[in-house]
């Protein structure tokens, strides 16, 4: 197809993620008015509509959503093969988008950007925070490089390595300190408060606690670690935090922290990638410097 560009499939791949001519333009950085120029110039090259125009949103078309699934190979293909190049130069130079989730990047991601800085100081790393879900699909369509998650993640086309494993903790209130710990069945009973859905921490804490049905009398949602923390602290109910949220998030709370009888609950973090992309040994080689950074 004469004519046809990397830009047009990377404007249109961005048009297709944000259903939103707007929002799409400001993500590539134009205008909107040149987003839909590139937009008509490639419905134009084939023959047929790719989107349909409404008020508030696009939708694509039959054709739109066959030629995004090829457009994004294409894309995927054409990132691997600047990581080729990337990868045969020695140290890691460069962009580096990392995934994180939520309930690690907080506590983890300023160690390991002081740790890449020192061993790798050519690497430019963009961290980019959401759920699991997110990270995934984003890591899939090549929009990150790699991702710090919780596993195991059972996706063919990634590849999984293991960083730590750490357990959880049950936060409650400053006067439960001398309290027994509750067991998982008693806690089925108390006000528990958990992330919103959509965290994997909060799936982890719901099957520790045999919670299958919410029940939305003893169950309460928050945004963050923090919120939580803080809604203990305020008398509000009881929850469960990694262990490494500790020190950052109950030192402005009023709130106690009681470790589980074994066996505790806790999860695998590590750290996923695609299995065709060429900077594996280099990915690896940034696991093993985010395992010692978590280890400190």
């Amino acid at each position: 197809m004469i004519g046809l560009t990397l830009k047009h499939l990377r404007y249109f791949d961005a048009l297709a993620r944000h259903e939103h001519f707007g929002r799409a333009a400001e993500a590539c950085g134009i205008s909107q008015p040149a987003l839909s120029v590139q937009i008509k110039e490639l419905e134009a090259m084939l023959g047929s509509p790719l989107v349909e125009r409404g008020a508030r949103r696009i939708h694509l078309t039959s054709l739109g959503q066959t030629f995004l699934v090829r457009a994004r190979q294409i894309l995927v293909q054409v990132g691997e093969l600047t990581d080729l190049a990337r990868s045969a130069l020695g140290p890691l130079t460069g962009a580096l988008r990392l995934g994180v989730i939520p309930t690690v990047a907080p506590y983890l991601l300023p160690q390991v950007m002081s740790s890449l800085a020192e061993t790798m100081p050519a690497l430019e790393l963009f961290p980019r925070e959401s759920v699991t879900k997110s990270l995934i699909a984003d890591l899939q369509d090549s929009r990150l490089d790699a991702a710090i998650v919780a596993l195991p993640i059972s996706e063919p086309a990634l590849q999984e390595i293991d960083l730590f494993e750490e357990d959880f903790v049950l936060v409650r209130p400053i006067n439960d300190i001398d309290k027994p710990v509750p067991s998982p069945k008693v806690l089925q009973d108390m006000r528990l408060l958990l992330l919103e859905e959509g965290h994997c921490f909060r799936d982890q804490a719901l099957s520790f606690c045999d919670v299958s049905v919410a029940r939305p009398r003893y169950l309460m949602e928050g945004s963050s670690l923090s919120t939580l923390v803080q809604m203990v602290g305020s008398g509000m109910g009881i929850t469960l935090i990694p262990e490494m949220a500790i020190a950052l998030e109950t030192q402005r709370a009023d709130v106690s922290v009681a470790r589980f009888q074994s066996p505790s609950p806790s999860r695998r973090i590590g750290m996923v990638w695609r299995r065709t992309t060429p900077l594996a040994d280099k990915l690896t080689e940034i696991a093993n410097i985010v395992r010692r950074a978590a280890a400190t």
